[in-house]
C-alpha cells in the first residue's frame, strides 16, 4: 500500500486534535507501520506529546525551517521505533508572512516562489515512499498551515468536539476540504467526522452528536471519544512507562480499527 497522509482538522480549538493525532501515530506504529507525524500548529501540542519536551526545544530545527529551506530529511526528528516527528514551535506562526514577504523570523531575506498551499505538498515528495502513514495536526483556524495540510493529504479527519460552535463550524471546514482536492493534486476526501470530547452528563452534547450523523451519515465514525482523565493526563505521561496508558488508549483503539477499514476499503 503506498503511503498515505491523513490529517486531522477543524478551525476550533478544543477539539482533541494534537490529542487524537499522537494517539493514532501510536497506534500506527505500535501495529508495524511506519509513521511520520508532522506538527502544522504553531501551538506545538503534538510536539511535546510524541517528543516530551518543550517544543521550544525544536526552535531552528522544524517544519518552519523544513518548509523554507526544502530539505525536510534534515529535519525529521526518530522519536520511536517506526514514529518519526516533524516538530513545530511557535515561530511557526510566521509562516504566512514568510510567504508573502520573504522574511524569516530570523530577519533573514528568502524570498518564496510558488504556489503558497503546496509546499507542504511539495517538501513531502522524496520522503512519502520512506513511510506508511504521515499524519498532520494542524491549527484551530482555516490558515495557510491549514490549507497545505489538507492539499498535501489524500484523506481528512474532521474533528467534532458536540458543541453549537464546533457544529456551526463544519460547513465551513467541509468547503476547505473540497477547495483542497479542487486546487491540489492528492483528491483530497474526508474519511470521516470523529465525534470527540463527549460529555456523557449533558443532554446538549447528546443532542449535537445524533445532529451531526444525521447531516452527515456516511462520514461519522461509529465511535464517540468521551472526556475521561486519563487521556487528558496523556500530555503529563507521555505513552511511556504511563501507568494509565491502556485506560488512556482504549477507546481509540476502535477509532483506529473503523479507521484502517475505512483506509483500506
Amino acid at each position: 500500500m503506498p503511503c498515505k497522509v491523513i490529517t486531522f482538522g477543524i478551525q476550533k480549538g478544543g477539539c482533541g486534535k494534537s490529542t487524537t493525532t499522537g494517539i493514532t501515530a501510536h497506534l500506527l506504529r505500535e501495529d508495524g507501520y511506519r509513521v511520520l507525524a508532522i506538527d502544522m500548529d504553531s501551538q506545538g501540542n503534538l510536539t511535546e506529546l510524541l517528543s516530551e519536551q518543550p517544543s521550544n526545544e525544536f526552535m531552528g530545527n522544524s517544519i518552519l525551517e523544513a518548509l523554507q529551506t526544502n530539505r525536510i530529511q534534515d529535519y525529521i526528528v526518530p522519536v520511536a521505533e517506526n514514529l518519526d516527528l516533524l516538530p513545530a514551535n511557535n515561530f511557526l506562526a510566521t509562516f504566512p508572512r514568510w510567504i508573502y514577504t520573504g522574511k524569516t523570523y530570523t530577519g533573514e531575506n528568502l524570498p518564496f516562489k510558488g504556489n503558497p498551499s503546496l509546499i507542504l505538498d511539495q517538501i513531502l515528495e522524496p520522503i512519502r515512499d520512506q513511510y506508511d502513514f504521515i499524519v498532520i495536526d494542524t491549527p484551530p483556524s482555516l490558515s495557510e498551515q491549514t490549507t497545505n495540510a489538507l492539499c498535501a493529504s489524500d484523506y481528512v479527519v474532521v474533528m467534532f468536539e458536540c458543541s453549537n460552535w464546533c457544529y456551526s463550524a463544519i460547513p465551513n471546514f467541509m468547503d476547505s476540504v473540497e477547495g483542497a482536492r479542487s486546487f491540489g493534486h492528492r483528491d483530497t476526501q474526508v474519511i470521516g467526522i470523529l465525534r470527540t470530547l463527549n460529555d456523557v452528563r449533558r443532554s446538549d452534547a447528546k443532542a449535537f452528536n445524533e445532529m451531526i450523523q444525521e447531516d452527515y451519515p456516511e462520514d461519522v465514525f461509529e465511535t464517540i471519544i468521551t472526556r475521561k482523565a486519563p487521556t487528558g493526563r496523556l500530555s503529563v505521561y507521555g505513552f511511556n512507562e504511563n501507568p494509565e496508558i491502556k485506560q488512556a488508549l482504549e477507546q481509540y483503539t476502535s477509532f483506529y480499527k473503523e479507521l484502517i477499514q475505512r483506509v483500506k476499503g
